[in-house]
């Protein structure tokens, strides 16, 4: 069982977790990129091989057919367990752990081994959607989670260990220092304004409308101000829901159309670029407040951190975020 180890200095969890070693490893980037990473018969996720992964703790059927489109089981190689029992930290001669208890699982986003996000229909891209909401709705219910981050890797400078598309979900019974501190920063601006600080941003990007890739009914795409990353892109919706697990059913379509778009975008604007994929949500318990507002970020991966962003923890980024949302703007998916 893996282990969190809090660093003095910061306060920040560590989870030290050696078994994820032994995980599968198929990152020949160029494979990947082409889509050919493995094969079906070594592939884990490809199905027929559901006995190389632990028990399916989902799976929602394709239309008109019997086989699974998307399925979820407990990660083979986990970063936190359920297994354990105890949230309580432990003292060792000054220093805090606790046993690495959690959840991780794994998304399997589509039957097919090559078939990437970018390139699903919207009715298939809403089934991972879902699959994401009823997850999340599931592992809030367990008394020692505290945060639950969803994710996705994309290319191996994002991360990626096997080439077949998925995502995952991690759930801890810590709630990591940056989470904290953003969920801090949104109550104090509620408490001057009375207003939640992301409902504020995502009108003053329309507003503005230099930021603006996308706009919907019902959500907004756009490049914030304070970008990180060269392209780094927001889907915010604009009903004023503070956690993922309460979008209703009648916007699910609808965020997998916009989703499929941006995801479009950026392909062809970059090149089919790595990247990682964050469903920002708050704290576990903190679903209904309305200071928050939950929302997705893309991150390409196509400049790395270096050691003064290593160093003093200020992002560098080399691209103005007016100037990359008019050229996402001007690519038509």
């Amino acid at each position: 069982m893996s282990e969190i180890r809090q660093d003095p200095t910061t306060k920040e969890w560590v989870i030290m977790a050696p078994e994820r070693r032994k995980r599968l490893d198929d990152t020949n980037l160029q494979l990947i990129r082409e889509g050919k990473s493995s094969t079906v018969n070594a592939c884990p996720f490809c199905p027929g091989n559901e006995n190389l992964t632990p028990p399916e703790v989902l799976s929602f059927k394709g239309s008109g057919t019997n086989s699974w489109q998307v399925r979820v089981f407990p990660n083979k190689f986990p970063a936190v367990s359920p297994e354990g029992n105890n949230s309580k930290r432990i003292e060792h001669n000054g220093f805090l752990s606790m046993e690495g208890i959690g959840c991780h699982e794994v998304i399997v986003e589509s039957p097919i081994h090559n078939k990437s996000l970018v390139f699903m229909t919207d009715a298939e891209i809403a089934m991972v959607l879902r699959a994401y909401r009823q997850r999340y709705r599931t592992i809030a219910q367990m008394p020692y989670i505290k945060s639950i981050i969803i994710f996705k890797n994309h290319g191996v400078k994002a991360g990626t260990s096997l080439g077949h598309p998925h995502s995952q979900l991690v759930a801890t019974a810590v709630v990591p220092g940056h989470i904290r501190r953003q969920y801090e920063v949104a109550i104090s601006y509620y408490d001057d304004n009375g207003r939640c600080l992301y409902s504020d941003l995502a009108a003053r990007e329309l507003e503005t409308k230099t930021r603006i890739v996308l706009e919907t009914d019902r959500f907004t795409v756009f490049h914030p101000f304070a970008s990180h990353r060269p392209f780094e892109t927001w889907i915010m919706p604009k009903t004023n829901h503070s956690s993922f697990i309460q979008t209703s059913e009648e916007d699910i379509p609808h965020l997998a159309q916009v989703l499929k778009t941006t995801l479009l975008k950026l392909h062809h604007c970059l090149d089919n670029p790595d990247y990682n994929l964050i469903l920002d949500n708050p704290p576990v318990g903190q679903e209904n407040s309305d200071f928050y507002q939950w929302h997705i970020r893309i991150i390409p991966r196509i400049t790395e951190s270096a050691g003064f962003e290593i160093g003093s923890g200020i992002f560098i980024n080399t691209s103005l975020p007016e100037e990359t949302a008019l050229i996402m703007r001007g690519v038509h998916d």
